[in-house]
Order: C-alpha cells, then structure tokens, then sequence
C-alpha cells in the first residue's frame, strides 16, 4: 500500500513538533535547573488529560460493551507510543488475570522493535494492514491507534483496516484535528504542547498517553468484574509478592485469619475470587466456581451483594 505523504507533511507545524523558547537553552542550564524545568513541564500533562475526559469516557464506555460480549483490546502504535501500548497490555495478565490474547499490542516493526529501534517501521503500512488482518479483527474487537502526531502511517493503516473490519476505532494523539481523528470512531486528542526537548514526544506526549492507557485498560477491567471494591481479585498469584498480596484481599474480604485465608486458598489454588466465595458461602471449589460462572466473573453478585 503506498503512502500519501501529503497526510504527513508539514510536520513542523504540529503541536508536538514546535519548539517553546522557554527551553532554547537547555545546554546552558545545570543539573538542577534543568530537572526543574522537565518536572514543571510535566506538572501540566494531568491537566491536558483532564480536558480530554469526555473523550476518553465515552470511547472507554463503548470498548467496554464490547468486551463484555468478548471482544479484545488491540493497542497498535510505533516507536515509543507502540511500546507503551504492549506495556500496557502485559500488565493485564498478572494484574487482572486476563488470557494474553484478550489484550495485547501490535508494534511496527514487530517484538524485536520494543527493545531496538526500528524507525523505519512506522512508514509500513503493508505491515499494518497484514498485522490486522494476522490478528483476526472483528465486530467485537476494540483497536487503539497511539500516535503523538496523529499522522504516523503504521498506525493509520491499522486503524483504517480495522474499521473496514468491523471493529471499534479509538485514535489517541496529542495533536488536534489529526488523520487519525479523522480515521477513527473515537478520537482522542490530548494536547500537551511543545516538548522540553523539540519534537522529543516520549516526553510529555508520552506520559500523556501512559496515563490514559492506564485509564483505558483499568476502567474496562473494573467493568468486567475484575476487581471488588479497589481490590485486585482476579490477581495471579505467580510470586511470593503476589500470594502475599492474595492472602491480604483474602483476609480484607472475609475476615479470615492468615491460617484460614492461606487453607481456603490452597484449596481453590490461589484462585483468590473462588476462595472468597467458597469461604464466605461454605461451598466447595467446584460449588464456588459455579457460581462465580453464573454471575459472569462477577465477586459481588456472586457473594450476593448488591452490584
């Protein structure tokens, strides 16, 4: 597929790529000065994000109706926006016991571009349409194209696929009335403004767009019944961290002492939701199991309370 490079020029002009002449002499400023001026620019990333609420609450609400209906979340990004995509994306498992092919991130360049540089990539769009198409996409998947320009052909690529394909399109940018904006369902444009270091968008731009992915993949996982209260439940208890951290939600939701809370989870092989249920109902794993199934996964509904 060719790219039309009109889409991406006058890149000069992008939000992201000017140059704010607070920092024109960043070489001449100490240690001190110099992590003052990063630390006062990132002060104002939350903010950006802020503005950007409706945006990402509604394209947010909708991913997760589709996921209830078992559908997937795709991030697909280059550079540094695809590496916080497939960061974002490994941290489900272990937090919220998600099977790894139910979020996962697809990087221009492919895995060996998380660790090495593969710039070149972005301009694939060959490789987007084919990591797509790999991917299966369909009518209940949910795909996040991350670019801080808005214009990075990879990702465009994949968003317009993706959509072809039936699946919802969310494009998270910080630059306003970007190709992606326009390419996807929902668009999300977080404007952070110029970076400390010109055109450096794994500056704020980045951390803009951390901190909604972080938004993103919790708040869908809250609506899918993955945690009571603030408490991860569907946690994999794969380390001592991680068993300790079981025995303490275990012990949180039901009163338990530690020797109970430990027996009632070895039990249920650490499966810390079914431990709950069989400890605070009196039934047995196969019983608990059960009967989490019937409440859709759901802890509250499970031990009968009100959802």
């Amino acid at each position: 597929m060719s790219v039309n490079f009109s889409e991406f020029a006058e890149l000069g002009g992008l939000t992201t790529e000017t140059t704010d002449p607070r920092y024109a002499e960043i070489d001449k400023m100490t240690v001190t000065e110099l992590a003052a001026a990063m630390n006062e620019a990132d002060t104002t990333v939350p903010g950006a994000v802020a503005r950007a609420l409706p945006q990402i609450t509604s394209a947010i609400e909708t991913a997760a109706e589709r996921m209830k209906a078992g559908g997937r979340l795709i991030y697909v990004g280059a550079g540094t926006p695809g590496r916080l995509g497939v960061l974002d994306a490994s941290e489900c498992p272990p937090t919220y016991g998600t099977p790894p092919e139910q979020v996962f991130g697809i990087i221009a360049g492919g895995p060996n571009a998380i660790v090495s540089p593969s710039e070149g990539a972005e301009d694939d769009t060959d490789a987007a349409i084919a990591a797509i198409e790999a991917a299966a996409v369909g009518s209940l998947d949910t795909v996040v194209g991350i670019t801080s320009s808005g214009r990075t052909p990879f990702v465009l690529s994949a968003i317009r696929r993706a959509r072809e394909r039936g699946a919802l399109t969310v494009g998270l940018s910080c630059n306003a009335g970007s190709p992606l904006s326009e390419a996807a369902e929902h668009a999300i444009e977080v404007i952070v403004g110029p970076e400390v270091v010109s055109g450096s968008t794994r500056l704020k731009a980045g951390t803009a767009q951390k901190l909604v992915l972080n938004m993103f993949s919790t708040i869908v996982m809250v609506q899918l019944g993955k945690t009571y209260g603030n408490l991860m439940v569907d946690v994999k208890a794969t380390n001592e961290k991680l068993r300790e951290r079981a025995i303490r939600i275990m012990r949180t939701v039901t009163g338990a002492r530690r020797n109970e809370a430990i027996t009632a989870l070895d039990r249920n092989d650490y499966n810390v939701k079914q431990a709950i249920v069989a400890f605070r109902l009196g039934l047995t794993p196969q019983e608990a199991m059960a009967r989490l199934i019937e409440s859709s996964g759901r802890l509250r509904v499970a031990l009968g309370e009100q959802a």
